[in-house]
């Protein structure tokens, strides 16, 4: 329940730079040890820390089934949740969501597995929604994110980096419909290549006699 330092000071005390420090939160609001309130500061979480798994998903054995479960249940939801990011969203809320979608696309040009940045980038949305609920949703938006990127082998690269870009710039200009359209456009992209893996496999399965459910 205590208040920490602003960005700042923690910088000073601890001798590292603004960017250092701003990172480290990320993380730490990501595990839930620290929160930040809108207007109020960052404070330690009274209830720290969040299970890995919530949802017991890492026991379902037919992972694209489950990445395209966890994608309907994102398309309920997170177009919505950009809707509201773009209501409730700063100026400083849109620069940093804006550092994190070139952090992200940075990671995707050098070849590199971007799943850890991209998380953030949902979490940091889910945050800007005000709502306290949606941001107590976004594990199961992080199950989706991970499942997804390991079905489809990192696919869908440059749609990625085009669908975040356009999501980042209708929060900026506080613009709901187009952020809520961005976002659906975003995760329709992401069930059309799950959809294409299914058929893949499929294919391979009747031609070869495997039982995709056991993979």
């Amino acid at each position: 329940g205590d208040k920490l330092p602003n960005e700042f000071e923690l910088a000073q005390s601890i001798g590292v730079g603004r960017s250092t420090v701003r990172e480290a939160m990320k993380i730490l609001v990501s595990r839930n040890v620290v929160e930040i309130r809108r207007g109020a500061g960052t404070f330690v979480a009274e209830q720290m820390g969040v299970a890995e798994d919530p949802l017991g998903l890492a026991f379902v054995r037919d992972k694209t089934s489950l990445a395209m479960d966890l994608l309907d249940v994102r398309l309920m939801l997170e177009p919505e949740i950009a809707r509201m990011a773009a209501k409730n969203a700063t100026k400083e809320d849109a620069a940093s969501l804006e550092r994190q979608c070139r952090k992200v696309e940075e990671i995707i040009a050098s070849g590199e597995n971007h799943m850890q940045e991209d998380i953030v980038f949902h979490k940091m949305i889910a945050a800007l929604s005000g709502n306290v609920v949606v941001e107590k949703l976004v594990p199961v938006i992080h199950s989706s994110i991970a499942v997804f990127i390991d079905v489809t082998n990192g696919a869908l690269r440059e749609e990625t980096v085009k669908t975040h870009r356009e999501i980042v710039e209708c929060v900026s200009a506080g613009d709901g419909e187009g952020a809520r359209w961005a976002m659906e456009m975003h995760l329709l992209y992401n069930r059309m290549s799950i959809k294409e893996v299914r058929r893949k496999w499929d294919r391979e399965g009747n031609e070869y006699g495997i039982d995709q459910s056991e993979n």
